[in-house]
């Protein structure tokens, strides 16, 4: 059994970890592109790809226009798996990375460094696609206007989405043979969407009507069932769970406005008693993957816990009810313990792939969070585990479906004894990886 280590220790041995692979990857390494000499640890990161990045500057844009190629331009940060991902199929791929040197000036920004980009160009992808994350892929022109974006594109045609080996191609193509339809057309894009900013930003108030029809859209989306909004992947969007708690706080005495309270309410609810809300180190993951608020993925940003630690107080602050109140400092005392540095800042995400083994390179998503039945026999004792495997709802073997069923039990049906929550990820090897778990319970800065 490894021996508990405090955060700062795990961090030290990944980095050791990461600094080793990186070293050994680099003697290996056949290609350096400009990336080398950023400071970005995002940037860094892609510095030894076969693609040959820019990072965002003149030297990118004077090449574009003097060669007339369309930019290739992939939006990203460090703890992002899915940008892991992409890296690891896509721009180490030397086929690929071909494709992409030979028809466009590849250009990588860290939204982190850069939000202002990342702001510019994710509003087109949202605004052309109904939907927006991370890794972003956007295709400008040499003068930097978008004409086609997605995110995350498998290298070949999968999951119902286009792969990226095709869209380059497709892409490609079209500007050889269409390049002046493609420049008017994201001529067009622009001016509407300059046109729709001017118009949103004009007003200072949100008026009565923006108001309704936003509720009505939110209540329309509504799973009166496990809470939140729509179906898997589902997010917490504190954003919309504290505009109706504004909406309730404008029309507290309408039948809307009361309707607006119960959804804020019962999704926060939901949230708290579920996987996507770390119980035993605090916070909540970036999404569930599931429509129950069951299996994270265990990214965890900065800017997550700030809004939701607003919207569970608003729920106290309302309901008096102490779930929202301990789930409140929940958040709170995870930022202050994991996610403020000794020089005072903050940091401003944690990575969802975590080592699986102390002093081995090896990591993968949400090591560090997954527990097998034995470990929780082993740390709890037969008798305690007893109570904790029937309020969490944990069976031998339930592995087998690669996710956790929780089945929370109320209180009072537990005997008044109290349990900790266990999470399940599935694994990319179900095999062997199954039941893996990560022992070590995160205790407080300093311990071991």
């Amino acid at each position: 059994m490894h021996r508990s280590l405090s955060r700062w220790q795990w961090g030290v041995a990944f980095a050791l970890a990461m600094s080793a692979a990186l070293l050994g990857r680099a003697a290996n390494e056949q290609h350096t592109n400009r990336l080398i000499h950023e400071k970005s640890p995002y940037l860094l990161q892609h510095a030894h790809n076969p693609v040959d990045w820019y990072p965002w500057g003149r030297e990118a844009f004077d090449k574009a226009k003097q060669e007339n190629k369309p930019i290739f331009l992939s939006v990203g940060y460090s703890t992002c798996h899915w940008c892991h991902v992409m890296e690891r199929e896509s721009f180490e791929n030397p086929e690929i990375a071909k494709l992409m040197n030979d028809n466009f000036v590849n250009i990588k920004v860290d939204r982190e460094e850069r939000p202002d980009i990342d702001q510019v160009y994710m509003t087109f992808v949202q605004a052309t696609t109904g939907s927006g994350g991370w890794p972003m892929t956007v295709f400008l022109t040499p003068d930097l206007k978008p004409f086609f974006g997605g995110s995350y594109f498998p290298p070949e045609d999968k999951w119902g989405q286009p792969g990226l080996t095709r869209v380059l191609n497709k892409v490609a193509e079209a500007w050889k043979s269409d390049r002046e339809r493609i420049v008017a057309s994201s001529d067009k894009i622009i001016d509407q969407l300059q046109s729709a900013i001017a118009i949103s930003g004009g007003a200072n108030k949100v008026s009565d009507a923006v108001a309704r029809k936003a509720y009505e859209q939110f209540a329309s989306q509504f799973d009166a069932k496990f809470g939140g909004f729509g179906g898997a992947p589902k997010f917490p969007r504190p954003v919309t769970l504290n505009f109706l708690f504004d909406f309730y706080g404008s029309n507290p005495e309408s039948k809307e406005g009361n309707r607006a309270l119960e959804m804020s309410i019962f999704t926060l609810r939901k949230m708290a008693e579920g996987g996507v809300h770390d119980h035993i180190g605090g916070g909540f993951h970036r999404y569930s993957t599931d429509k129950f608020w069951h299996v994270p993925h265990f990214e965890k940003m900065l800017y997550d816990q700030a809004q939701l630690a607003m919207a569970y107080l608003n729920a106290f602050q309302i309901t008096r009810d102490p779930l929202f109140e301990k789930t409140a400092r929940d958040i709170l005392d995870y930022v202050r313990r994991d996610m403020t540095s000794k020089e005072g800042g903050f940091y401003s995400a944690e990575d969802a792939d975590s080592l699986l083994a102390q002093g081995k390179s090896e990591h993968a998503e949400g090591a560090f969070y997954v527990w097998s039945k034995d470990v929780i026999d082993r740390l709890l004792g037969a008798e305690r585990a007893k109570v904790f495997d029937y309020h969490y709802g944990v069976e031998q073997g339930a592995c087998k479906g690669f996710r956790l069923s929780l089945r929370r039990r109320a209180k009072g049906q537990c005997a008044g004894r109290s349990a900790r929550r266990v999470q399940k990820q599935k694994h990319s090897d179900p095999a062997a990886r199954c039941c893996r778990h990560g022992e070590e319970v995160r205790p407080n800065e300093g311990e071991s």
